[in-house]
């Protein structure tokens, strides 16, 4: 943004109702940020995230629901942002689907999943929202991974999908310049996937991590503020907060 004060300025968090993005959210929201929640079946924890940000500000957090699968929800996402606040600043691409695809086992179906949810939904709504981020000289921060440089075994298809993303932030970065910046975050460990209680591969992770330990949603989240309102000359950058992991 020519302006990079996120006063009254308009995000679109993508997968932001809970966990990770919802962490997000909440940090833009209190920098002053009007916000519109994407997400897909989360609907409790959509609402409360909701009703938690409208009782700081009112009126400042609406929710759209859909399968970003579906490239026409891009679309309706951005015209949500237009018509709710009249215009839209920020996009985090944050939302995003994990799971393991060995390689001789994985199905069609299963790429179509990994690939469309993280790659092709942020090219197709960052697509729509051009012209609009184009007017207000805004920006676009895609949630990538540690894992789109340094594959995960039994993972390709996540792997690939994530270095996808890193390759889709530079070349947006061009594409979209000189008035829109594009960046990434790639955390490293922050979240452990949700019934994942394999404790002795935790323990390895973070022995092979320099800073020995993981990462909180907060460090992610003070990652993607700097580089929405303090990263002005900064674009086409991928910014890793993995523990050092990715040296």
């Amino acid at each position: 943004m020519q302006n990079n004060s996120p006063q009254d300025k308009v995000a679109l968090v993508t997968g932001g109702a809970q966990r990770l993005g919802a962490v997000i959210a909440a940090r833009l929201h209190s920098a002053g940020m009007r916000l519109v929640v994407h997400y897909r079946s989360s609907d409790d924890a959509a609402h409360t995230l909701q009703d938690s940000l409208n009782k700081k500000r009112k009126e400042s957090v609406v929710l759209v629901k859909g399968e970003l699968l579906d490239v026409d929800k891009c679309r309706h996402l951005v015209n949500q942002c237009i018509q709710t606040f009249g215009r839209l600043d920020v996009i985090v691409n944050n939302a995003s689907t994990f799971h393991p695809t060995p390689v001789g086992d994985t199905t069609t179906d299963e790429w179509e999943s990994l690939m469309g949810i993280n790659l092709r939904a942020p090219f197709f709504l960052v697509q729509e929202a051009a012209p609009e981020l184009k007017k207000n000289r805004g920006c676009v921060v895609n949630m990538a991974d540690v894992y789109g440089r340094m594959p995960l075994k039994d993972h390709i298809v996540y792997s690939t999908a994530k270095a996808g993303l890193i390759a889709l932030t530079r070349a947006l970065a061009t594409e979209l310049a000189p008035n829109v910046r594009v960046n990434a975050v790639a955390p490293g460990a922050i979240l452990w996937p949700e019934g994942d209680g394999n404790e002795l591969a935790h323990q390895r992770l973070v022995s092979n991590t320099p800073l020995k330990r993981i990462g909180s949603p907060d460090e992610i989240a003070d990652a993607v503020l700097f580089l929405v309102t303090g990263a002005g000359f900064t674009s086409g950058h991928v910014l890793p907060v993995d523990g050092g992991r990715s040296v």
